[in-house]
């Protein structure tokens, strides 16, 4: 049985309007945030999966009513260690912030993960929710940026960049049944 993955982010946040660094920060959605989610069409999905923090679950909750999503811990985002709930502004002329951006974001947070934590804990979640999904067709996870970009550039390459998206705004790909990741990752139309 082929398995279709669909990775959405969370709607908009408060930190997430003021484009700071929003990872372990446990904030809800705004009322903007909440406004946006319902104005798109979703997918419908046969089990649906989710970040521990309040900003997935509620994006979840109102995506999917009625449907209880399964809390997977590693889909929690980025710790963004000394740059949490800060912005490029209130960084700029910190020297390191400066070398995290003149490395391309390869480099760890200081104080916070490194690409390679978020990339193996992000794999992890994935693996987590296919056997817990095996079952099903249709697999939703309501996740965060950082955990969507680590998962599509790891199994599709290219840049992690090239694979931001949108708050409320996803990704789609597909499983073969003998566990093939194939064609082409799609954004998420949701119009």
């Amino acid at each position: 049985m082929a398995q279709r993955v669909f990775l959405i982010r969370h709607g908009k946040t408060s930190g997430n309007a003021e484009k700071r660094y929003i990872g372990t920060t446990d904030e809800p959605l705004t009322k903007e945030g909440m406004d946006g989610i319902k104005k798109f069409k979703y997918p419908c999905a046969d089990i649906i999966f989710s970040s521990p923090l309040k900003r997935a679950v509620q994006t979840a909750e109102i995506i999917w009513p009625g449907q209880k999503a399964i809390v997977i811990d590693e889909l929690r985002e980025t710790d963004f260690g000394r740059f949490e709930g800060k912005n490029y502004k209130e960084l700029s002329g910190d020297p390191e912030y400066q070398a995290w951006i003149d490395s391309g974001g390869t480099m760890p947070f200081p104080g916070g993960e490194s690409p390679e934590q978020v990339k193996e804990r992000a794999l992890l979640s994935l693996k987590k929710v296919l056997e817990s999904g095996k079952d099903a067709t249709n697999i939703a996870i309501v996740t965060h940026g950082g955990i969507i970009m680590a998962i599509l550039q790891h199994y599709f390459g290219g840049n992690i960049y090239d694979y931001h998206v949108e708050n409320g705004k996803g990704y789609f790909f597909e499983i073969s049944s003998d566990g093939l990741f194939y064609g082409l990752c799609n954004r998420l139309y949701l119009g």
